[in-house]
């Protein structure tokens, strides 16, 4: 049967963009303004703050590793209120930064990185994660990250594979570590629910079928009613948004491939017909399957 969440992470297309040492000694503070990329990183020794907009300020110590799907507005600081707005980084060597005074005794080192999703339908899917995940004492988080440095800092053969997949993997290890009943609405909290993780696994496993709201109760073991409340309470969107969701992300990737016709590609998802599916997916995506085939996408 399917893994919902490596289908996810595999349609996201991870791209490392930087990975960077930082060290750093003192007051400090950086803020960062960005537009939503996804951004990491694996506190190695010392402890720091890291606070994002609207989310609960967290304070980061040895072995902790934090990921941020979507960051648009956040701060990195020391446990030391600093007077600076800003810290400058300074690069004493390739790729390894220091922040704080010059003659401030070094406290901190993490590895920082952010990479980018190559998915147009990036936004949906980043929807069914956490905003952020905090995860405390996993060193094959600290392993992985460390990897994926090594590798940007190498110009061997196979370099954007290799990153590629590594970053595939870090991906998962850190939404695995964050899943569990505390976690917020969206594809983990589901995925730990044993009757819904029944149906979400169903979805994704044969999204060519006829599914109802009925017919993922039944393979649930849940009635009706009690399937779709919970459904929405764990996943965060109905059953049938779900389903029509994850159905337009998979015609993307099949259409982005290329070698299937538009008939091919709406019978793989699930519409009996291409016409029904030319508008739904236009209605979705604002571009007809065929434009989207070609790469003229609107907007």
């Amino acid at each position: 049967m399917s893994d919902p969440l490596s289908q996810v992470v595999g349609l996201l297309q991870p791209k490392a963009d930087l990975s960077k040492l930082i060290v750093a000694g003192g007051a400090w503070r950086v803020h960062r303004t960005d537009e939503g990329r996804p951004f990491y990183c694996a506190v190695l020794s010392g402890r720091c703050r890291l606070e994002c907009a609207g989310q609960a300020p967290v304070m980061l110590e040895g072995g902790d590793f934090v990921l941020v799907p979507a960051a648009y507005d956040f701060v990195t600081s020391s446990l030391e209120p600093s007077t600076q707005a800003e810290t400058a980084r300074v690069e004493i060597s390739p790729g390894v930064f220091r922040l704080g005074p010059a003659d401030a005794p070094l406290d901190l080192r993490m590895l920082v990185g952010h990479c980018s999703f190559a998915s147009d339908d990036a936004d949906l899917l980043v929807s069914l994660l956490p905003q952020l995940m905090h995860v405390r004492g996993e060193q094959r988080l600290a392993a992985l990250v460390t990897f994926v440095n090594d590798e940007m800092r190498a110009e061997r053969p196979g370099r954007e594979a290799v990153l590629t997949r590594l970053l595939e993997v870090l991906l998962i290890e850190a939404l695995r570590s964050a899943s569990g009943p505390a976690a917020p609405s969206g594809l983990l909290r589901g995925l730990c629910d044993e009757r819904l993780a029944i149906a979400l696994r169903c979805i994704h496993d044969r999204p060519a079928e006829g599914w109802t709201v009925d017919a993922l109760a039944r393979e649930a073991a849940l009635s009706r009613t009690t399937f779709f409340e919970r459904f929405r309470r764990e996943v965060g969107v109905a059953p049938m948004e779900y389903v029509f969701g994850w159905r337009m992300s998979l015609a993307k990737g099949l259409l982005r491939r290329g070698n299937i016709t538009v008939a091919e590609a709406a019978e793989r998802v699930g519409y009996g017909s291409a016409s029904a599916f030319s508008t739904a997916f236009a209605r979705r995506v604002g571009t007809p399957p065929a434009l989207y085939a070609r790469g003229d996408v609107q907007g």
